[in-house]
């Protein structure tokens, strides 16, 4: 599945992790006291938590409905493929009836013809 995510979701977590690597820079290297970095330390933590649930919960739901999708589309394409294996059937099935006539009316021929011979 690696291989067909989009572009922009490489940019989003990028753009994701800069941010959050960006803010705990700007935060460590503030000139405040250590009551006052540990308080935003906790509000930008509790913010990138929320957010992280935000994103997994946004990728659950759209990974159940791809699943979704995908198994309605599998059903389909069973239900088409048994249609398509029961008309080879019956084709088979009559080509086999045919032929299996020819053979009789082939073996029944040279016996009932006037003046045939067997061969």
């Amino acid at each position: 599945m690696a291989e067909h995510e989009k572009p922009q979701g490489y940019f989003f977590m990028g753009f994701l992790i800069g941010g959050v690597l960006g803010a705990l820079a700007g935060i460590s290297f503030a000139p405040k006291p250590g009551k006052d970095l540990r308080s935003d330390l906790k509000e930008k933590g509790s913010e990138v938590l929320k957010d992280g649930k935000e994103i997994y919960a946004d990728a659950s739901t759209k990974a159940k409905a791809i699943i979704d999708e995908a198994k309605h589309r599998a059903e389909e394409l069973k239900k088409e493929a048994d249609r398509h294996l029961s008309e080879a059937r019956q084709k088979a099935r009559g080509m086999l009836v045919r032929r299996e006539e020819k053979e009789g009316e082939a073996s029944e021929s040279p016996k009932d013809a006037p003046g045939g011979r067997e061969v």
